[in-house]
């Protein structure tokens, strides 16, 4: 009998509940106490329900954390970059990767992707689409019964006696603050900074520039000629945009004699570096971060080849552009080779890491410790970027800078900040299997160890009776005619 994709996803929800249950893979509620039913009191905020927020809230569920609270500032359907300033056409990570699911295989995006497709067409995909690994997040989030905060951004952190006081603000402007236990920061890769704007491009107009975080109608680049700064792989995905939405001419000036060949991530993708390169020394962990760092990210072959086939593309590599003006209404670029014109400028520059960028973070500015505050690298081994990243412990919680900011560490950056310190498994689909069990482990410890005291007066009075000691009728006559 045939079934339309609708009816399959339902039996596949049906089937991902069994295996849940089946498993227990929903822990048992903790023990209540007196005052957590306090209006706009959660144990555990999440801020940002991108793939990394869903998992992490999934997680504390099956670890029995009810009171979780999940904000974005998108609108349901379009957390994260997927649908909004992602340009290439499919995730860079193998499709085979487990994600948000948690090990239960009906949850699992090959299931979903089977359901509505078949068995041959997952066969025959080489890696999931963009809109569709954003259509599999809507279901996984609806089918594991995540809620989540939409239209609401954070807009500050402070301290409030033993918790965090956040505001947040939704789209009409209106605010309200909430307190909690423990904040994570899910903010993917500019969750600590912002993108980053060389100082050249910021004394053109902003009208003429556009960098690959910004979610923009790329239909105006339409007949223009386009020049791209950077070599790598967001600056691929912004050719390929341009090109085919038909920009006449598409230039891209890369400092680098050469395109990056080595995705480093397939290197790194092994239990013992992922799972342990929080536990290495600080000196170990830095220069495993620093040789990282050092391998940039290339291009998909799909998309390299992609702009490639266009006549209208064209590579200036080892020609960093050195000044950028305005002349007439077009932008001169100046490179040691050549001058060049052109009407629009994409900036595939990447993202610093800079607290300031981030107004939610403007209190952690001086309070929270960076690398360079606590780690002095041999001589020669020196690496501003990384010495500019937080310095995390090992559940990503922010550690103070100075003895009055203990609260920090009620923060974890579950982002591309947390990298010098654990390593990349908050920033991808590869290491997420080991950062959320990693990040929940500390949120479950801190929880219990924080109302020991409580719950220990709680397992003093608990008198829930489990068994019944009444004798019946016919069991009190049996020993009266055996008296």
């Amino acid at each position: 009998m045939t079934t339309t994709p609708d009816e399959r996803l339902k039996e596949l929800e049906c089937r991902a509940h069994d295996e849940m249950a089946r498993i227990e893979a929903l822990g048992a509620d903790w023990p209540a106490l007196a005052d957590e039913d306090r209006d706009d009191f959660h144990s555990i905020v999440i801020c940002g329900a991108g793939f990394s927020g869903l998992s992490i809230a999934f997680a504390l569920k099956r670890r029995g954390i009810r009171s979780v609270h999940l904000i974005d500032q998108s609108e349901e359907g379009r957390e994260g970059p997927w649908v909004t300033c992602a340009r290439m056409q499919t995730l860079r990570s193998p499709k085979y990767l487990s994600g948000p699911d948690l090990g239960i295989p009906s949850l699992t995006l090959r299931s979903w992707y089977e359901a509505l497709n078949g068995t041959e067409a997952w066969e025959a995909l080489d890696k999931i689409s963009r809109q569709d690994w954003m259509n599999y997040l809507v279901w996984f989030r609806r089918t594991v019964g995540i809620d989540v905060e939409n239209g609401t951004m954070l807009s500050s952190i402070n301290p409030a006696g033993g918790e965090l006081a956040l505001t947040l603000t939704k789209g009409d402007g209106t605010s309200r603050t909430i307190t909690c236990r423990h904040l994570v920061m899910a903010t993917g890769i500019d969750g600590c900074g912002g993108p980053r704007i060389p100082a050249m491009v910021k004394t053109l107009p902003k009208s003429t520039w556009t960098h690959s975080n910004e979610p923009i109608p790329i239909d105006f680049l339409e007949a223009r000629d386009v020049a791209i700064l950077g070599g790598g792989t967001s600056s691929f995905d912004w050719a390929v945009a341009a090109l085919e939405t038909g920009a006449r001419k598409v230039t891209m000036f890369a400092r680098s004699a050469d395109l990056p060949r080595t995705e480093v991530l397939a290197w790194t993708n092994f239990p013992g570096f992922l799972g342990h390169f929080a536990d290495l020394p600080d000196l170990e962990r830095w220069r495993f971060a620093h040789l990282y760092f050092n391998f940039k990210v290339p291009p998909t072959q799909e998309q390299y080849d992609r702009a490639c086939r266009h006549p209208g593309f064209t590579m200036q590599l080892g020609c960093g552009v050195g000044e950028l003006s305005m002349d007439g209404g077009k932008i001169r670029l100046t490179t040691a080779n050549d001058i060049f014109h052109a009407d629009h400028l994409l900036l595939g520059t990447g993202y610093e890491i800079n607290f300031a960028l981030r107004p939610e973070l403007a209190s952690l500015t001086e309070a929270a410790a960076l690398w360079k505050d606590r780690f002095q690298p041999p001589q020669g081994e020196e690496n501003t970027m990384l010495a500019d990243h937080p310095y995390l412990g090992p559940g990503f919680e922010l550690m103070p800078r100075h003895a009055e900011a203990g609260w920090v560490s009620r923060i974890h950056m579950f982002n591309a900040g947390a990298l010098a310190s654990l390593g990349p498994i908050s920033n991808g689909v590869t290491g997420l299997k080991y950062g959320v069990p990693r990040i929940v482990g500390a949120l479950v410890k801190a929880l219990f160890i924080e109302d020991s005291n409580r719950y220990l007066e709680a397992l003093a009075a608990y008198d829930e009776p489990h068994f019944d000691p009444g004798i019946d009728d016919d069991v009190t006559t049996s020993r009266e005619v055996l008296a």
